[in-house]
């Protein structure tokens, strides 16, 4: 009897070795694996795809164009030049954004009515936000009080009034400077004028584009001055304005200071007027509303 060997058949013997002998042949592919690994590390060119999938093995990818494929070109990087004006421009937005400006006004209320009485008054102001919660700003403010009908008579004028200006370094604490309804601090100290002026009404000719004519004004007929230092305290509230993440810079304020000019004391007799005196120091306290950026 004639035995009869079947043809070898590669694909089932390479079906059937691993479950008949698995331990062989994990031993030999792991083994195989390893020295595949490396060899495919050294033989891999960018721009090629290759999978090897393993158990017990890291599968290993690199992302390539297909052969024949050009590969697409990379994204532009910005030239010098517009990295240099982006940069410049944002430099001075960044700058811009520092700069602090105010401006409002109000009454002007006396703590003692012996020497001066109510008045108005504005400031105006700029300066640099050092932070959210810190700025600096440099202040001229101009106050128009009234005198007291006793002082006025004195000098035996008809009418009379003290007008104030300053210019000082204050310095403006925030205290909540990430909500939109903020409480700040407020105060510093600089240069203060006073000039007390006491007026009687007096005619005085007027012309227009179509004619003349004579009208009555207060004309000042003496006065005096000074110029010494003081300074100012206070706080405020302020609210910012719009802004979708409320980081809007426009504030509306409302405050109050207590201000303190160290005049000296004076007698004196105002060109010619009768003699009239003023005691030391002036005491006032602005409150205004306005607007700061």
């Amino acid at each position: 009897m004639r035995h009869v060997i079947p043809p070898f058949d590669v694909h089932r013997a390479a079906f059937h070795f691993p479950l008949r002998f698995p331990w062989l042949c994990s031993t030999a592919c792991l083994s195989f694996g390893e020295r595949t690994d490396r060899s495919l590390s050294k033989s891999i060119r960018p721009g090629r795809l290759l999978l090897v999938k393993r158990p017990g093995l890291t599968q290993l990818a690199e992302s390539v164009a297909p052969e024949g494929l050009a590969a697409l070109p990379s994204a532009p990087s910005p030239s010098a030049s517009a990295a240099g004006q982006e940069g410049h421009h944002g430099w001075k937005q960044n700058l811009a954004d520092k700069y602090a400006l105010e401006f409002g006004g109000g009454a002007s209320i006396p703590t003692d009515k012996t020497y001066i009485t109510w008045g108005a008054g504005f400031t105006v102001g700029g300066g640099y936000n050092f932070s959210k919660r810190f700025a600096l700003l440099a202040e001229y403010q101009f106050l128009d009080n009234k005198l007291p009908g006793a002082i006025i008579a004195e000098t035996g004028a008809n009418g009379g009034h003290a007008h104030i200006w300053s210019l000082t370094l204050d310095p403006v604490v925030s205290l909540f400077p990430k909500s939109s309804n903020d409480v700040y601090i407020t105060g510093g100290g600089g240069f203060y004028r006073k000039v007390t002026s006491f007026t009687d009404p007096q005619e005085e000719e007027y012309c227009d584009y179509y004619y003349c004519g004579v009208t009555t004004v207060n004309a000042v007929v003496g006065h005096f001055s000074s110029n010494q230092g003081g300074f100012n305290i206070g706080g405020g509230y302020q609210h910012r304005m719009g802004g979708m993440y409320q980081d809007s810079k426009m504030k509306l304020f409302v405050e109050a200071r207590y201000i303190d000019v160290l005049t000296p004391a004076v007698t004196t007799q105002p060109n010619g007027l009768g003699a009239t005196t003023v005691a030391a120091g002036t005491k006032l306290i602005p409150v205004s509303v306005g607007i700061r950026w």
